[in-house]
C-alpha cells in the first residue's frame, strides 16, 4: 500500500484528491494538511511514502517544504509529487532542484496523478509532458552547458541511449520499449549513469543530459 500525505490549503482540492487516490486499490491517504508548516510536521511524523504538495500554502511554501523534507541536504529524503496550477518554468525547476520526484498540473488529470504517484513509490519521476521538454531547454541552455562537470568515467553508448530517452521526458517502460530493453536493465543503466554524473536521480540525470548538450 502506498501511503499518501495531500497538503493544499483548498479545502476542495483535497478532498478532491483524496477522493481519487482512496479509490485505488494500491493508494490510501494518511493525512491531508492545509499549509506548509503542518505538512513537513506531519511528514516527519507519519513518514508517508509519498507527499503530495501544493505550491502556493500559508506558513512554508511548497517549495519550501520539498526542500525540507526530500533536499539534498536531508539524511533520509521523503518523495515528494509537487502539483500545482501554476505552469511556470521557475517553479518546476526550483521543486526539482530541491528534490521533487514529479511535478503535475492540477488539470493534468486523476490518470497522470495516479501515475505520478506511483512512479515516486518506484523511485522513478514523472513530470507533466507539457512542461518536461520546455523546462529542460529553458534552464539548461547555452549558459548552463559551460558549467557542467563532464562524468567521472564514460558513459557507455547504451547509457548514453538511456540518459537521451529520459531527458525526452520518457518513463523507464517506455524507455525499456523504446530501446528494447528489461525494465531492470533500464533501471541498472541509468543507476550507473547517476554515479558517473553525480546526479541523485533520473530527473537530475536528465537536466545532466540538456546542460551537456546530448539533447538537441
Amino acid at each position: 500500500m502506498i501511503r499518501v500525505l495531500i497538503a493544499d490549503d483548498q479545502s476542495m482540492v483535497r478532498m478532491g484528491f483524496q477522493m481519487i487516490l482512496d479509490a485505488q486499490d494500491d493508494i490510501e491517504v494518511v493525512a491531508d494538511v492545509e499549509d506548509g508548516v503542518a505538512a513537513v510536521t506531519k511528514a516527519r511524523e507519519l513518514r508517508p511514502d509519498v507527499c503530495l504538495l501544493d505550491i502556493r500554502m500559508p506558513g512554508l511554501d511548497g517549495l519550501e517544504v520539498t526542500r525540507q523534507l526530500a533536499g539534498p541536504d536531508v539524511a533520509d529524503p521523503l518523495k515528494v509529487v509537487v502539483v500545482t496550477t501554476f505552469d511556470l518554468d521557475e517553479y518546476v525547476h526550483t521543486a526539482l532542484r530541491n528534490g521533487a520526484s514529479g511535478f503535475l498540473l492540477k488539470d493534468a488529470g486523476p490518470a497522470l496523478l495516479i501515475e505520478a504517484i506511483r512512479a515516486a513509490h518506484r523511485g522513478d519521476a514523472l513530470v507533466s509532458p507539457q512542461v518536461t521538454v520546455r523546462l529542460l531547454k529553458h534552464f539548461e541552455g547555452a549558459s548552463a552547458r559551460r558549467q557542467v562537470d563532464p562524468p567521472k568515467e564514460p558513459l557507455t553508448a547504451r547509457e548514453l541511449d538511456v540518459v537521451k530517452a529520459a531527458a525526452r521526458g520518457l518513463t523507464n517502460t517506455e524507455i525499456g520499449a523504446e530501446l528494447y530493453m528489461s525494465l531492470s536493465t533500464v533501471k541498472t543503466h541509468l543507476a550507473a549513469v547517476q554515479g558517473k554524473v553525480g546526479a541523485r536521480n533520473r530527473v537530475e540525470v536528465a537536466a545532466w543530459a540538456w546542460r551537456s548538450g546530448l539533447v538537441d
